[in-house]
């Protein structure tokens, strides 16, 4: 079973900084690095690197060579990937000295991608392959009504919140996630409980909380976050959420998925960087078998 991940591919600007800017406030960046980004590539990296076999759909500007030459790096195919006119995706990322962030998008390619070479590219999936997809891209709701068509499992990531982009996307997903902020924005624009969703699980993130696995008429799977130091929360989210896709596709039931993720992120958030951050198998793995007290 694989992993498709339909999604953005960024080039990411990343400036330290004592603490994260106030109103009208100009900082000095203690220091500055250009990193692969985007969420679909780093849920794409995430998944490879816990194991999965991972296809990538979306697109590059002119400027996007590298970013490729890395996820390839990372063990992802990039043969859907393409190659369309004017900037590739971009974001500016602050991260102050305590590991939270501020970001700033800019969608570039992402946004350009044409939806006949996507729809091409998602034919060569299995019955069984797993879908994820997030709101950084164009056209995720024709992705995912053609994943299902293909009885495919479709995991959509709702961030950035874009409530008029969840309800186009409902109805052609099997499992929502969402960290806390988003599930609260989703309940108040729906009035709606998690088990009453057109879905099979919803997913909620909660930072040092740990996660929970909401499905219907099976109840409620909580998972705590593993104790670890915090360096960089940049990409944590996506860490978990490639991470779970990779531990479904490769058999383990929801506990399994849950308790695999939870160990991915608190590895990732544990080291600088994002993609580079992404853990291993086998680390993943060790830290399973031997979690800290």
């Amino acid at each position: 079973m694989a992993v498709w991940c339909f999604g953005s591919v960024n080039i990411d600007h990343v400036y330290r900084v004592p603490h994260l800017p106030l109103p009208g406030e100009t900082l000095a960046a203690t220091g500055y690095e250009v990193a692969l980004g985007g969420k679909g590539a780093n849920q794409s990296v995430a998944a490879a690197r816990a194991g999965a076999e991972v296809h990538h759909i979306g697109a590059i500007g002119t400027d996007g060579a590298d970013a490729i030459a890395q996820l390839e790096g990372f063990g992802v195919s990039c043969a859907g990937v393409q190659r369309v006119d004017g900037p590739t995706g971009h974001a500016v990322i602050l991260l102050d000295s305590g590991g939270e962030n501020s970001i700033v998008l800019h969608p570039g390619a992402n946004r350009s991608l044409a939806l006949d070479a996507a729809s091409a590219a998602l034919e060569g999936a299995g019955l069984d392959d797993i879908l994820l997809l997030q709101n950084e891209t164009a056209h995720q709701p024709e992705i995912a009504r053609a994943a299902m068509g293909q009885g495919m499992e479709v995991i959509y990531s709702a961030a950035p919140f874009d409530i008029d982009a969840v309800r186009a996307v409902l109805p052609y997903i099997t499992t929502l996630v969402m960290n806390a902020v988003e599930a609260a924005q989703l309940q108040a624009a729906l009035d709606t409980e998690f088990e009453d969703l057109p879905v099979e699980a919803v997913v909620v993130t909660r930072g040092a909380e740990g996660a929970s696995w909401h499905a219907r008429g099976t109840g409620v799977i909580h998972v705590p976050a593993l104790p670890t130091t915090v360096r960089d929360t940049t990409g944590a989210g996506d860490c978990f959420t490639g991470a779970l896709a990779a531990a479904l596709s490769t058999g383990r039931d929801a506990q399994e998925a849950m308790e695999f993720a939870a160990a991915a992120a608190a590895l990732q958030v544990s080291r600088p960087g994002t993609t580079a951050a992404m853990p291993t198998l086998p680390e993943i793995e060790a830290l399973l078998q031997d979690p800290p007290v």
